[in-house]
């Protein structure tokens, strides 16, 4: 294992350009073991929250008010600091394919249907986060996740700005940012993460991602095969915008649906030509000035 240490031994920031499809290799390390992560099918999902008492159980973390908005019978309304899973109630009046609603079939149909998803961290392949974090709080780790270490987090919050999912929050009255680990400490001895430990219906899928995505791919193509012509997957595509997730999804409307950006990018992509053109820019200033005190002093010698 590589040793350039930003924060944690054997670890260092991949930068977040150009990693490839092995994030933890990209950040140094030798041996990985294979890319871990979430695949959640949001179409077998019941809405239980499991996953969201799981997840503040195993990792301490605060309530977070147990406010009732008077739009939807979810009461977290998005992840947060304290809220690293969040599962959203969505009501349609759109029957799924095949669904018999108000007597009716097919297009006929009336009433409504509930889409029920259970978000989380992204754990990008080209993390943002990872690019501008100044201390080194976040790090990959060797199973390719993304982790806040917040015992060194100086709160500056430029990582919560850099996030393309807006996922990374800033936690009221202590300023270091939290999000999820993917139970870095579980599955470092072998356990499955709490929240997919706790999902009853097997709507959270943990393991070796690689093996997701074709389980994935199966399982669109049973649903597509039913008839369910909206589905997709999202976040699955090594070739997108952030370089495929670490937490990917099944979805049965568009992501904007669900809160979630239809085309992410990771948001320092930019930043080497933009260095490069800063560079250029100021050679170009310095030669202006040193040319015009040349011949500043020049004309003072004639």
């Amino acid at each position: 294992m590589a040793v350039t240490n930003l924060g944690m031994p054997g670890v260092r920031s991949d930068g977040g350009f150009g990693n490839g499809p092995d994030p933890a290799a990209g950040s140094g390390y030798d041996d990985a073991p294979p890319r871990m992560g979430f695949f959640t099918d949001t179409s077998v999902c019941i809405g239980c929250k499991a996953c969201e008492v799981a997840c503040k159980e195993w990792n301490l973390i605060p309530e977070d008010g147990l406010v009732f908005t008077g739009m939807s019978y979810d009461n977290t309304k998005s992840l947060g600091a304290d809220t690293w899973r969040h599962v959203a109630f969505i009501e349609q009046t759109k029957p799924l394919a095949g669904q018999v609603t108000g007597g009716e079939q097919g297009g006929a149909a009336e009433g409504v249907r509930w889409l029920m998803a259970s978000d989380v961290c992204k754990h990008c392949t080209e993390a943002a986060c990872l690019d501008v974090c100044p201390t080194g709080s976040l790090f990959r780790t060797e199973f390719g996740t993304v982790v806040v270490q917040e015992d060194i987090c100086n709160g500056c919050g430029s990582c919560v700005s850099a996030c393309p999912y807006g996922v990374i929050d800033q936690r009221h009255g202590d300023g270091r940012v939290w999000k999820c680990t993917l139970c870095y400490d579980r599955i470092s001895v072998g356990q499955e993460p709490a929240c997919a430990k706790a999902c009853p219906t097997d709507s959270i899928q943990f393991g070796p991602l690689d093996e997701l995505r074709e389980r994935a791919d199966q399982r669109l193509a049973q649903l597509h095969e039913a008839g369910v012509g909206e589905a997709q997957l999202y976040g699955r595509d090594p070739g997108d915008g952030v370089g495929g997730d670490g937490a990917f999804f099944l979805l049965l409307d568009e992501p904007e649906v669900y809160g979630l950006p239809p085309d992410p990018v990771v948001t320092t992509r930019d930043l080497p030509s933009m260095w490069r053109h800063v560079a250029t820019a100021a050679v170009t200033l310095a030669g202006g000035a040193l040319a015009a005190f040349l011949g500043s002093a020049l004309g003072r010698k004639r």
